[in-house]
């Protein structure tokens, strides 16, 4: 049996005044690091820091 190495990032998108907005943020980094290759693990989400985290695999 084969089994796949992978390596791990862990983006953060933090809170912003000016710009675009989370949810805009989210989804720019969703799109971006999906075209380099990187899938989705899971999102959480911090309401005391309003900090979301994105956490991403890709083959080592």
């Amino acid at each position: 049996m084969i089994h796949t190495q992978w390596k791990y990032l862990v983006s953060e998108i933090g809170p912003q005044l000016f710009g675009p907005s989370a949810k805009e943020r989210v989804a720019e980094e969703l799109s971006k690091r999906g075209t380099q290759g990187w899938e989705l693990v899971t999102a959480h989400y911090d309401s005391a820091g309003m900090t979301t985290r994105l956490f991403f695999k890709q083959p080592a």
